[in-house]
């Protein structure tokens, strides 16, 4: 326990030119988006110099470095800039579309693990048998369906065919909870089915190994039930994978966030996104991969942190 702190300290230390380097790709890639954002935002019929003087208001003008280390330096200070199409600064944009794609991705996770985790502790108790082949059959084509695809299906039929859910848009959940979960149900289950086949496979995988050790073995030896082995030792053995399996889920959820809010015609993050790269509206685009980013990092934290608390030996490594 007393490493936790040092171990907090080492992974923020790591993870700081982790941030760094995937901000500074961002901002490299757009550059080379086609097309001129001083031009889109002056107009295609503007003079070059009304097209040189708003390149030099926003700064387009200087080196790509340049502008990189300047917005960085602002970002640090909690400004991302402003719109280029809106002039909205960018950090209220963010504030206003981000909780609903948190919501669905956590309402995706919940779901994800309520039903992957059982499967398979399901399919591992029972090798070889037709519940084994049925879980990881489902699950190889759970990991092979493209969740853009599934999601068209689920308007299709639930929302459109017998009326369940709402097809389009999101509601407050502060505002509105009930109506935002039903409307954040298709697309997070849609999000969800993927996460499930990878959690199954790996708890299957995990587990049976955990089962298969001496260890094991000689708790059965001893004459301890099979239920009580499973969740009081099996379980608490993969729980270290989960968790970490479960972090890297989360990264997972945010970037097919960006086709499902589409999909949806959800105002999140990822439709943000999308559209300020189309429109070239580059500050947003770099200040909500900023926020992505360091969101995806720390729920990583978090998963190191709990690891530690389950495992003492992670804190050392």
């Amino acid at each position: 326990m007393s490493r936790l702190p040092a171990l907090i300290g080492r992974r923020l230390w790591q993870l700081l030119p982790i941030i760094i380097f995937a901000t500074f790709v961002v901002f490299s890639l757009l550059q080379l988006v086609p097309g001129d954002p001083a031009v889109t935002l002056a107009g295609d019929y503007a003079s070059k110099e009304r097209i040189e003087e708003i390149r030099k208001l926003y700064g387009l003008d200087q080196p790509l470095i340049v502008q990189y280390g300047v917005w960085l330096l602002h970002a640090v200070k909690g400004d991302l800039g402003k719109s280029l199409l809106s002039s909205a600064p960018v950090i209220e944009l963010i504030a206003q579309r981000l909780p609903n794609t948190i919501l669905i991705a956590t309402y995706s996770l919940i779901i994800a693990t309520l039903i992957g985790v059982p499967l398979g502790v399901l399919a591992a108790t029972r090798v070889g048998s037709r519940i084994d082949t049925l879980v990881t059959s489902v699950a190889s084509l759970g990991v092979a369906l493209p969740s853009f695809w599934l999601a068209i299906i689920l308007v299709a039929n639930l929302s459109l065919g017998l009326h369940l859910f709402p097809a389009t848009g999101a509601k407050p959940l502060l505002v509105d909870p009930k109506g935002a979960l039903l409307s954040a149900t298709l697309p997070a289950v849609a999000l969800a089915v993927g996460v499930i086949a990878e959690l199954a496979r790996q708890v299957r995988s995990a587990l049976i190994e955990v089962l298969s050790s001496q260890h094991y073995r000689t708790l059965r030896a001893k004459g301890l039930s099979p239920m009580s082995m499973l969740w009081k030792h099996g379980l608490r053995n993969v729980s270290v994978t989960l968790l970490t399996l479960l972090g890297l889920q989360v990264n997972r959820l945010f970037s097919g966030a960006v086709v499902i809010e589409a999909v949806f015609a959800i105002p999140g993050a990822g439709s943000l996104v999308a559209y300020s790269a189309i429109n070239k509206d580059f500050p947003v685009v770099q200040g909500v991969v900023l926020v992505l980013v360091v969101i995806v990092i720390a729920v990583n934290l978090a998963v190191d942190i709990f690891n530690a608390l389950l495992d003492p030996r992670a804190a050392s490594s």
